[in-house]
């Protein structure tokens, strides 16, 4: 069957979900093909906020990795740019040359956040909050400067202006209007959510209109129209986006605000739609993902030819969680003489709720503090139910009310539960029923409901609650390995054991997963446990490894790779050096830089040149980019420095050299400080040892990325063995049971220290988990052979050193 080529530029949420859609529909309708500005995969930016605040990670918030573009042969260039789109001969031309050609074109460019076009905005220190790179910017700047000020007072101001307070930053927020998000709420509402924000920390300049961004070359400041000034080191600009059409418009496609397209979401130009915050259907551009995923539903049904509804426009529904307040507000926000209110005003517990009723018709709600019944009445006011019977009770309930928003069964099925992509209640249990499904995460998966804000999950699980009755077991809800199958990660385990299935295709058939292949998410993962649970048996399933450890790099924005030798304790040779210096010049590496981790980088370095460059370099891999035992940083120690009490650098390289190469559910990082002057950082790794006088202190389950936490005092020992005996029974205590891709910092949380320690305060139980460990450090014969699997890198290697291919030692 001859596949139509299917060109999208953009890779953004909702591009990406029109292109699920159209593989649900016909999966083998279109050869695919995405252009990504970006240098990632499809990641959900709804949870930018949650990384600034330091609630998650960005591996956390991508919604479709690399492996699902290679699973559905879709092909993806990302740090790519569209500059152009010839639609007479069907073509697109990126900034790099590279040509495209298509039978059917989708451009979901998306938007970028405006900046206001006054003196000084184009000066280092201002950005905007629209993408993972200006969530890194923040983050770098909270930890050299001080203040910070957020000009725009609605949702994602003062999301961007919580982060930054949790980064550190004294925080002024300047908004125009007289009240904050006053789109979304009235005046009362606004005042209330501005009091809490004030008692969290923030401070407010309203009504103030920003005329200049002072500073010569950095950002100092801003002075206001009424000629009043602030300071400032840091100025993020949130007052609203602005749709990315340049592109289309220079193209010959019809632009107003956004890129205009029609109920089908067809532009001007035959064969090519546009899709998302870069289209504007009937003079409106959506800037909530609801609509937008609505749209990709009805493009993916036109694009594949299947009869469907036209796309006629949304009521939208904000469901918000600002700074730990519950909002929901949807509709008309303010009352007139046509309007009348229904309202409640808890100032005590903090609760507002406004109901506006025009012939009998809800026409707008507004809800701050307790959001619970915003499902039931945002069903009443799109669907218009006549409310002429009810009263105001049975509408509007106080916080502490018990009516039936609460109680499932009386949901008719076609409501609403995930606003953000148009699952209803119906759906859900539909899929429960059919699918089999048991726990939160497997309704997520498999009906999508929960997947993008996550404020409908507590509702999805009360359905699931309702749907199994009896067989619902509260104390048992469990995460699963993932979308293919229903059995947790233990579960998992258990059969594995009791079944004796020894690989991934086995344990796949056996234990009958939905998708016969599996995903990106179960396939490491069972990996990871057979290695685990068979030690020196099993055979590691290289293709099943994360794109990075299949590559022995790390891969950069730009598509480049970044090499990373192993330096024991950051501690290095001189001849080694040369090596180093030597094959940066031979291959010209753009840049070679010393790391966090105490090693040196080199930096852009061109796939096809990894074989050579890592034959040439003839050191182990400091696997920066494996889940594996990463670096183990060190101080000078007692042989160097008058404060240390203890040899770091020894027992920091007798670590790495015993633990390098394990595999591990997340990378591990230690840290060994000679002194409690902690130099190394001790304190924040996943194991740190810190020496004081006659022993060392060991401290675990710390983090020092953005979701910063210190390390907990596990115990106090004597002597380096005692390090390495308690050093080896954590490890494998964390192999045996922590989740695949688990930190120590989550799992240790999950399981507890105390219980931690109480499992290696028994003797017995230690000695069992170091013979366990020893016998998987054992299948490591030499670190080369693991950092170079792939047969043509072994080959250059191997010959290299006169060694037969396949031997398991030199």
């Amino acid at each position: 069957m001859h596949k139509k080529k299917l060109v999208m530029i953009g890779n953004g949420m909702a591009g990406v979900r029109t292109i699920e859609e159209i593989i649900k529909i016909a999966p083998e309708k279109f050869e695919i093909t995405i252009f990504g500005k970006e240098p990632y995969p499809n990641y959900n930016r709804i949870k930018l906020s949650n990384i600034l605040q330091g609630d998650t990670s960005f591996d956390e918030i991508i919604i479709n990795s690399l492996e699902w573009y290679e699973e559905n042969q879709i092909q993806l260039y990302t740090g790519e740019t569209v500059e152009k789109i010839d639609v007479q001969a069907k073509q697109v031309v990126t900034a790099n040359g590279l040509v495209a050609a298509y039978d059917e074109l989708i451009i979901a460019t998306g938007s970028e956040s405006f900046i206001l076009p006054i003196p000084g905005a184009d000066q280092e220190g201002v950005t905007g909050f629209r993408d993972i790179n200006d969530c890194e910017m923040m983050i770098n700047q909270a930890r050299n400067f001080k203040k910070a000020v957020v000009i725009g007072g609605g949702l994602l101001g003062l999301e961007a202006a919580r982060g930054l307070l949790n980064l550190g930053m004294e925080v002024e927020v300047v908004h125009l209007m007289a009240d904050l998000m006053e789109r979304q709420l009235d005046p009362v509402a606004s005042s209330m959510l501005k009091k809490e924000l004030e008692q969290q920390g923030m401070k407010f300049l309203m009504e103030k209109a920003t005329v200049e961004i002072l500073g010569d070359d950095r950002v100092t400041g801003l002075r206001f129209k009424d000629g009043t000034e602030t300071k400032a080191d840091l100025v993020v600009m949130a007052i609203g986006i602005k749709p990315n059409t340049q592109m289309a418009k220079n193209s010959g496609i019809c632009v107003n605000r956004g890129i205009m397209v029609n109920d089908f979401m067809e532009t001007t130009s035959e064969n090519v739609y546009a899709v998302g915050e870069c289209a504007e259907h009937r003079e409106i551009v959506y800037g909530l993902v609801a609509p937008l995923y609505e749209q990709g539903k009805v493009l993916a049904s036109k694009i594949c030819g299947k009869e469907t509804n036209p796309y006629e426009g949304s009521i939208t529904g904000t469901q918000l969680k600002v700074a730990g307040v519950d909002l929901f507000s949807a509709g008309e926000i303010f009352e007139d003489n046509t309007t009348k209110a229904i309202k409640i005003h808890n100032d005590f517990d903090g609760v507002y709720k406004k109901i506006l009723i025009r012939d009998n018709n809800i026409v707008g709600v507004v809800l701050y503090g307790d959001t619970k019944d915003s499902t039931k009445l945002f069903r009443m006011l799109t669907k218009k139910e006549d409310i002429s019977g009810m009263t105001s009770t049975s509408i509007l309930q106080a916080q502490d009310g018990a009516g039936d928003s609460n109680d499932v069964a009386s949901m008719p099925n076609d409501e609403l539960i995930c606003g953000c992509n148009g699952v209803t209640k119906g759906a859900i249990v539909e899929a429960i029923n059919s699918q089999g499904l048991t726990t939160l995460d497997q309704v997520s998966q498999c009906t999508n409901a929960g997947r993008s804000c996550g404020r409908c999950k507590p509702m999805v699980s009360q359905i699931l609650a309702h749907t199994l009755g009896d067989k619902f077991d509260a104390s048992a809800q469990k995460t699963s390995l993932c979308g293919c199958t229903t059995l947790s990660r233990d579960e998992v385990v258990a059969e594995i054991k009791e079944k004796g299935l020894t690989t991934i295709k086995e344990v796949m058939n056996v234990l009958e997963w939905k998708n016969e292949e599996g995903c990106t998410k179960c396939r490491p993962a069972l990996n990871y446990l057979l290695g685990m649970i068979y030690m020196d048996e099993y055979k590691d399933d290289r293709d099943s490894r994360l794109v990075n450890e299949k590559m022995h790099a790390n891969i950069q924005k730009d598509g480049t790779y970044t090499v990373i030798p192993r330096m024991y304790g950051g501690v290095t040779t001189a001849q080694d050096l040369k090596t180093i210096g030597e094959v940066a010049e031979k291959y010209n590496v753009p840049l070679v830089k010393l790391t966090g981790g105490q090693r040196i980088g080199l930096f852009g370095v061109k796939k096809e040149d990894l074989p050579d460059i890592w034959a040439d370099l003839d050191m182990p891999s400091g696997y920066a980019y494996g889940k594996t035992l990463r670096t183990v940083k060190t101080c000078v120690g007692a042989k160097f420095c008058r404060y240390g009490t203890q040899d770091s650098m020894a027992l920091g390289i007798e670590l790495e050299k015993k633990f390098e190469r394990l595999d591990t559910p997340h990378k591990v990082k230690m840290g060994v400080s000679a002194c409690p002057r902690n130099c190394s950082e001790a304190g924040i790794k996943d194991l740190g040892f810190v020496g004081i006088d006659g022993g060392w202190e060991i401290y675990v389950g710390g983090n020092g990325g953005v979701d910063l936490r210190p390390g907990d005092h596990l115990m106090t020992v004597k002597t380096q063995d005692e390090v390495m005996e308690i050093a080896g029974a954590y490890l494998q205590y964390y192999r045996e049971t922590a989740n695949y891709l688990e930190r120590t910092s989550k799992w240790l949380e999950r399981v507890g220290l105390s219980h931690v320690q109480e499992v290696l305060a028994n003797e017995e139980t230690r000695k069992a988990l170091n013979e366990r460990m020893d016998k998987t450090l054992s299948k490591y014969i030499e670190p080369w052979n693991e950092a170079i699997q792939s047969e043509e890198i072994q080959h250059k290697y191997y010959a290299k050193h006169e060694i037969l291919v396949g031997s398991e030692s030199k």
